[in-house]
């Protein structure tokens, strides 16, 4: 069992993924909540907007042919088609011209980056009960919030244990932590930027 008291080295990649980044994790809950999201459809809607620039940002991840060696099946799991549908569904156009998108460096911060991308979908079990109450679903305005097809839990342990077999390098997993890092700290500026 992992404590606060266990040290890093001890733990899985995916744990030390964890240890190291959650700071950073509770900081954009705590952002995110602050924006209210779900108090009407205007507060929704920026918050759609916020997704796609994060989506759009990490689905060139999803079609890279070595990460797809790496994470088998990982290019059936991005979520930007979803998050455009939504934004459809809301009058919206999937218009980011205005923001500048993320740009990762290599594969190993990419792993970062996806690691915050899917572990994103294990939070968004309370999210997606929140749309609720402006009557979004998985059918219309919520669909990039549902539930995997092989739930939420069986595919996030999934996808831990193709992280934890990855066998990398002290650096290689030190650019990961890295690249989880820079994840949450776009999805933060990207945040403050919609909200001015």
């Amino acid at each position: 069992m992992e404590t606060i008291q266990e040290k890093p080295e001890t733990l899985t990649f995916a744990k030390r993924l964890k240890f190291s980044t959650r700071t950073n994790h509770d900081s954009v809950d705590q952002l995110v909540m602050q924006s209210a999201p779900f108090l009407n459809n205007i507060n929704y809607a920026k918050f759609l907007r916020l997704q796609h620039i994060f989506h759009l940002s990490v689905a060139p991840f999803y079609q890279n042919d070595v990460l797809q060696e790496w994470f088998p099946g990982l290019a059936d799991l991005p979520r930007l088609s979803a998050v455009e549908s939504d934004l459809k569904d809301l009058g919206l156009e999937p218009n980011v011209s205005s923001y500048q998108l993320a740009t990762v460096p290599n594969l190993f911060q990419a792993i970062g980056w996806l690691y915050c991308a899917e572990g994103s979908n294990i939070g968004a079990a309370f999210l997606y009960k929140e749309t609720q109450k402006l009557n979004f679903d998985a059918e219309h305005g919520a669909k990039h919030l549902a539930a995997h097809p092989e739930g939420r839990a069986p595919h996030w342990r999934k996808f831990v244990a193709q992280l934890d077999a990855l066998n990398l390098t002290e650096e290689q997993e030190s650019e990961a932590v890295k690249g989880a890092t820079e994840a949450f700290a776009f999805y933060k500026k990207t945040l403050i930027s919609l909200e001015d």
